[in-house]
């Protein structure tokens, strides 16, 4: 067994400070979507990032998904498979007509996972990159 500590980023903290837990507590909510995702290589037998979704489907049948990978494992193609893999789940739900997701604009690699996996871009901030994947193949910006 391998024991490593993580240190949780601000942003995962405040996730399951304002998200995740809020979400999971209440009855009324799928806890499905307010739950984190932990990757694992199988191959060394460590956590190598984390996806959460970012609550229930909005009434457009839209999710938003935050992703991060430790620093040990970027660059090795891991995100883009986890990616590849929560889309997929996706699919399986009826209630989901697409997936959002937002990327720093400096952050080069993170929005190559989401365009290796087909997001496309539909808008900016001045800090962010905002991302639609549809999955019944169409944009509505």
């Amino acid at each position: 067994m391998n024991k490593i500590s993580r240190i949780i980023s601000l942003e995962l903290k405040e996730a399951f400070e304002q998200t995740i837990l809020p979400n999971v507590a209440d009855k009324s909510k799928n806890y499905l979507y307010s739950t984190l995702w932990t990757a694992i290589s199988k191959t060394e037998n460590k956590m190598v990032g984390d996806l959460c979704i970012y609550g229930e489907p909005n009434t457009d049948g839209e999710i938003e998904i935050g992703y991060g990978t430790y620093e040990e494992f970027q660059h090795k193609g891991f995100m883009t498979e986890i990616v590849r893999g929560i889309v997929e789940w996706v699919k399986s739900q009826p209630k989901i007509k697409s997936i959002l997701a937002s990327t720093d604009k400096i952050n080069i690699a993170s929005y190559k996972v989401l365009e290796k996996n087909r997001f496309v871009k539909i808008g900016e901030t001045e800090m962010l990159f905002n991302w639609k994947l549809p999955l019944n193949n169409e944009i509505k910006v």
